[in-house]
């Protein structure tokens, strides 16, 4: 069997590595897909040229602190950034180096806007997530939440009349919440 880098990145994510781990012992999915990395960069640098560590900052910022990429990630996706001709890397004065968005970078932006789109919805709502986690009574309550569902669904034989009333009681919750004062 041909092994290839996705079936490196399932093994991965398998074993847990790569990222995925933030402490508490929990397994997390990865923050960004094959290649949703390449476009995030690629949209930073529309709004101005940067460096690697000021990349790393934009996306930990981006994502309110819940994913911090590292140089060994920054750094290769850069060089295949470079190697598509999307970007520039030029020496600065003081030994830095600047990066900086090309016109065919650009154009493949353009042409995965649809896609940028959906990766930045998605991380409006895994911070939103985040936030709510921070509070240890909220993670208590979410993570009980959790457990439930999957046990009610996930572990035993469930009817469709079941399905419906569970789902009733949690657009109740949801209706409940968003009336709050």
């Amino acid at each position: 069997m041909r092994h290839t880098h996705d079936d490196d990145d399932r093994s991965h994510r398998h074993h847990g590595r790569g990222g995925e781990h933030h402490g508490g012992g929990g397994r997390r999915q990865r923050f960004f897909g094959h290649g949703e990395l390449r476009l995030v960069i690629l949209d930073i640098l529309t709004r101005n040229a940067s460096h690697g560590y000021e990349l790393i900052k934009e996306i930990e910022s981006m994502t309110q602190g819940n994913y911090t990429p590292s140089p060994g990630v920054i750094y290769p996706t850069l060089d295949f950034l470079q190697d598509q001709a999307f970007i520039t890397i030029s020496e600065e004065e003081n030994g830095r180096k600047k990066i900086a968005i090309t016109v065919a970078g650009q154009h493949w932006l353009d042409e995965n806007q649809e896609h940028l789109e959906h990766i930045q919805t998605r991380i409006k709502a895994r911070c939103v997530g985040f936030q709510l986690r921070k509070n240890p009574q909220m993670k208590r309550a979410l993570d009980n939440f959790k457990a439930v569902l999957d046990l009610r669904v996930n572990q035993g034989e469930i009817s469709d009349a079941q399905i419906k009333q569970i789902i009733g009681v949690i657009d109740r919750a949801a209706l409940e919440i968003s009336q709050l004062d």
